[in-house]
């Protein structure tokens, strides 16, 4: 089977200053997860390396430079899948883990749970043998610099929150047909202490199956909740797809994969009235994405190899 790869660095209203820092990050994940596929290696190896690169871009909502908390603190959540047998491996509330996607996959593989936070996350973290780092070494100035304004200003707070997107995320195939999903976030700017949004929830933020396919989402996170639109989206892979939405230049061609990723967000939008976008692959490695935000970031492999990027 021909391997494939997608990746996303959040759907929101993308300034025009941070448009090339964005495709820059999405060609550099890219290039990460595809040097492992391109020889024969696995989709889980190559989503992990992908996502890492977004994670330590501060340009991205995840990692280091992720949005802070009301109370000035990084808190962030990743989560990857496994398509085969529909384990997931997530963690949420970590202030000390740099890169979550990590410790995302140590969960997936060698803990009997499928979801741990905070405290608990961290621990388990270190006895599998990762550095925890300080609270800090997360906080990047511009991030710290949009937090005080939010703390003098109410209104700006109430503006940031659920608006500023920049969740990250990645789909693989690779030559053996494995088929994994992973997305990691920081959340959204001035959230409530110990929110959790969709990023590592199961069928919300993230959600893969081999029969199907797999989908990594970004948006605001309480209307994704509310409509499981990973799974929900997958869903749509299983059938011929009619997509109601007829707006140009939403997603990239009118495969099924592509119809599929219109449509759900055609019927997220349409039940929540919310913003959000999504990329996925079907079954099959055929890539689509779509959103409803002035600009996603997103990326994808060519059939020829090349990597193909927009803001």
């Amino acid at each position: 089977m021909k391997p494939s790869l997608i990746v996303h660095g959040g759907a929101w209203n993308i300034p025009d200053e941070t448009v090339d820092a964005c495709k820059s990050g999405c060609h550099r994940a890219l290039a990460a997860g595809w040097s492992i596929l391109a020889h024969g290696g696995s989709a889980l190896d190559a989503i992990e390396a992908a996502t890492m690169v977004l994670e330590d871009d501060s340009v991205f909502d995840a990692g280091y430079g992720s949005h802070l908390t009301l109370d000035g603190h990084v808190e962030c959540d990743a989560i990857v899948m496994n398509g085969a047998t529909l384990r997931a491996g997530a963690a949420a509330t970590l202030h000390r883990v740099k890169n979550p996607i990590q410790l995302a996959r140590k969960i997936l593989e060698n803990c009997p749970h499928m979801m741990l936070v905070a405290e608990g996350a961290e621990r388990f973290a270190k006895q599998h043998g990762m550095k925890l780092c300080k609270p800090e070494e997360l906080v990047s100035k511009a991030e710290r610099e949009a937090w005080m304004k939010c703390k003098s200003d109410k209104h700006a707070a109430e503006h940031h929150r659920g608006h500023e997107q920049g969740t990250v995320g990645a789909v693989a195939l690779d030559a053996n047909g494995c088929l994994f999903a992973a997305t990691s976030t920081g959340g959204t700017c001035c959230k409530l202490p110990g929110r959790v949004g969709d990023s590592p929830l199961i069928g919300c933020g993230c959600y893969a199956d081999s029969e199907a396919g797999g989908v990594s989402c970004t948006g605001y996170g309480e209307a994704i909740m509310k409509v499981v639109l990973a799974k929900s989206t997958v869903d749509l892979l299983r059938g011929p797809v009619t997509c109601l939405d007829t707006r140009p230049n939403i997603s990239c061609g009118a495969s099924t994969a592509d119809l599929a990723a219109r449509e759900a967000i055609h019927l997220f939008a349409k039940r929540t009235h919310a913003t959000g976008g999504l990329i996925l692959l079907d079954r099959h490695g055929n890539p689509g994405f779509a959103f409803n935000t002035a600009r996603m970031a997103y990326g994808f492999v060519a059939p020829d190899g090349s990597f193909l990027t927009a803001v």
